[in-house]
């Protein structure tokens, strides 16, 4: 069996609930892939469904030979994060309808009321490589071989239908961390 290291959590990431919650909920995606789409739904499902119980943490792993736009998008995204917009712009990028051209990236930061001419000019620029290389490598080292790929409390999550086996282990890791 491969031995790949647990995904901690840094100061650099992307964290969305409380930093004491039981369960740590990690994602490494890729805003063009469909089944990271698809996974935005359900993720949000179970945060609604155990308000205060996750926090969760997205990373980027675009997968640029499948996904062309992937670099691009994940780019917009930490571009929007310099100017305290992360979440709102991960949450248009991963919509079944979201177009991640230039164009579409520009009409989204004006959308969010972004310094657009700023945002244009970091996503051009590839400004945030280095941070998406280092969420990249740090997939590799922690085991993603597609995306999405989730961690719960340290534990990946594998499987064809990768949604089953999350949904059971935050139920089963929330249970766990509730007083019985």
């Amino acid at each position: 069996m491969e031995n790949f290291s647990a995904p901690e959590v840094t100061a650099d990431d992307h964290v969305l609930g409380p930093a004491d919650a039981p369960v740590t909920l990690v994602e490494y995606g890729d805003y063009e892939c469909p089944f990271c789409r698809g996974a935005f739904r359900d993720v949000h499902r179970l945060l609604d469904r155990y308000p205060g119980k996750i926090r969760f943490v997205f990373r980027n792993f675009p997968i640029t030979q499948v996904h062309p736009h992937a670099e691009q998008a994940a780019e917009a995204a930490e571009a929007a994060a310099a100017q305290g917009k992360f979440w709102e712009m991960y949450e248009l990028l991963l919509q079944d309808s979201a177009d991640l051209d230039l164009d579409s990236l520009l009409g989204y930061a004006d959308r969010l009321g972004l310094d657009v001419a700023r945002f244009r000019n970091e996503v051009v620029g590839n400004v945030y490589t280095e941070r998406i290389s280092r969420d990249i490598d740090e997939g590799i080292r922690n085991g993603v071989n597609q995306t999405p790929k989730f961690y719960v409390n340290g534990r990946r999550i594998d499987g064809k239908f990768p949604m089953e086996g999350l949904v059971n282990a935050v139920r089963d890791a929330v249970d766990a961390a509730s007083p019985g």
